[in-house]
């Protein structure tokens, strides 16, 4: 079985803790081969077979009509359709515990072994070695470029998520929807944009475009700390501790410059704590981070943001949970027509809605009076005012609040299968005269942010409390999916 994958230095395993050792093993291998090659490259000497060695782990499993698993309701880790199966795979050191499970549910439900060995893919050496510091001239630059594989674009793409293509390669089907080198590419973004390493990143994510967020997130999960429960460690950017389980008002030095979206990691033993990340604003921003977020396989990812409300009734600090998207930022439509709707995620709704119930403590206020569900536009046009006697009518017809990231992370949600939400806080009311100017935004901040956090985060514990099992509906899952969540 193993000549009908393209591998060398094949096992077949019946065990998926012993695959993704193995895996680990070859990985571990390659990336030694790559940095024994790069020493070697600045002294002159080119170590063809060392570069030729250094390559991707794959893993593939072989389905047979008589092995397919017929059960209709599950989302993932099945198998519908027989034939052969595969992907390369990075980072089992971040990624063990995904592997692991994703396995696991297939060697139960197919009762077949997964084949592991090492692809024809070149691990690139920005992927290995990137945060390494270099002093070269130009001349081992060059030499570099020559003799060391660096990545390649024309691999790296979004068809099987887009659904545009069933493979990554002609006569194998996906296991995942995407290669170790789409999941490489992403990872370095991630340092890039956040300033912190991927093994920080938590399984439930929480996205703002506001800073006064963040300082609050970190004195939330300081009081977590303190109270012991489940938390281990707060990490900033820089990856930077900013405080532990054991030292919960540890005071560190902080990043001089902020990155352009920083990141805060209230970290699990598990993984399964938050990462709470300020995109800033525009849904540019909002797509940028999620494209890269998704490789993650995160549980949920939330929006925390503000809107303007359009209706003479809403108050500032009033509660929206969007309940469809009207998507006019643009920015995802080559990737995600139009006409695709977005659905609700129905245990992403009824935490965020018990959330405000648990959360929002006002004597005699009725939960609708303080909280509307409804449908949210998302606009790239962050001047929109200025265009309101043209807008007013579209907005008397569709009758909804706006704003510029939460529909495109629900788009993205939905194109990567991640369970998504957003609830919003009415910040301004322009078209009844009330601009967010500097006293109002100031006083409003005082009042809602905290609040507003707590509701966010308190939709994470309950998700969590209830099983992350449950999140990963099937209508996030296409006709024809890989198998892997």
């Amino acid at each position: 079985m193993l000549n009908e994958f393209p591998i060398t230095r094949g096992q077949i395993l019946t065990n998926e803790t012993e695959a993704v050792e193995y895996a680990q093993y070859l990985y571990q291998d390659s990336c030694q081969k790559i940095q024994t090659a790069f020493q070697a490259l600045l002294d002159g000497v080119i170590d063809e077979q060392a570069l030729q060695d250094a390559t991707y782990p794959f893993l593939g499993i072989k389905v047979l009509p008589q092995d397919l698993y017929l059960d209709a309701k599950l989302s993932f880790g099945v198998i519908r359709e027989s034939g052969h199966y595969g992907v390369t795979i990075t980072r089992p050191d971040i990624f063990k515990d995904y592997y692991q499970e994703q396995l696991k549910l297939l060697i139960a439900r197919h009762q077949v072994p997964i084949v592991v060995g090492s692809s024809y893919v070149p691990i690139p050496l920005s992927f290995v070695m990137g945060h390494m510091p270099l002093n070269l001239n130009i001349d081992p630059l060059a030499r570099l470029k020559s003799g060391l594989v660096l990545p390649n674009l024309n691999r790296i793409d979004d068809r099987v998520p887009n659904g545009v293509s069933h493979g990554h390669s002609v006569g194998l089907n996906p296991l995942a929807l995407f290669t170790a080198e789409r999941v490489d590419f992403s990872l370095h973004r991630l340092q890039h944009y956040t300033a912190t390493s991927p093994e920080h990143f938590q399984k439930f994510i929480v996205l703002t475009n506001y800073q006064s967020y963040s300082d609050a997130f970190i004195d939330y999960s300081r009081e977590q700390l303190r109270q012991k429960n489940g938390y281990t460690a707060l990490i900033g950017p820089g990856n930077t501790l900013l405080a532990a389980d054991n030292d919960p008002d540890k005071m560190a030095d902080s990043l001089a410059h902020l990155p352009q979206m920083p990141a805060y990691h209230l970290r699990r033993q598990d993984g399964q704590g938050i990462t709470f990340i300020n995109i800033g604003v525009g849904p540019s921003n909002a797509k940028t981070i999620t494209d890269h977020l998704a490789v993650l396989r995160p549980h949920c990812w939330l929006m925390l943001g503000h809107c303007a409300g359009l209706r003479s009734t809403q108050m500032l600090g009033d509660y929206v949970l969007a309940h469809a998207y009207v998507r006019e930022d643009h920015v995802l439509d080559q990737d995600l027509p139009l006409w695709v709707p977005l659905p609700p995620i129905e245990e992403v709704q009824i935490a965020l809605q018990q959330a405000v119930i648990n959360v929002v403590d006002e004597p005699g206020t009725d939960l609708k009076a303080r909280m509307r569900t409804g449908t949210l536009v998302t606009t790239a046009d962050r001047n929109w005012e200025l265009r309101t006697q043209e807008l007013a009518e579209r907005f008397r017809q569709s009758r909804i609040p706006l704003d510029m990231e939460a529909a495109t992370v629900a788009a993205n949600g939905f194109r990567f299968r991640v369970p998504y939400g957003s609830l919003l806080c009415v910040s301004d009311k322009p078209l009844h005269g009330e601009i967010k100017l500097q006293g109002m935004a100031n006083a409003f901040y005082q009042k809602r942010v905290g609040q507003h956090l707590r509701i966010g985060l308190e939709a994470v514990h309950l998700l969590r409390q209830a099983g992350v099992d449950r999140l990963h509906s099937r209508k996030l899952r296409g006709f024809s999916e890989p198998p892997f969540r």
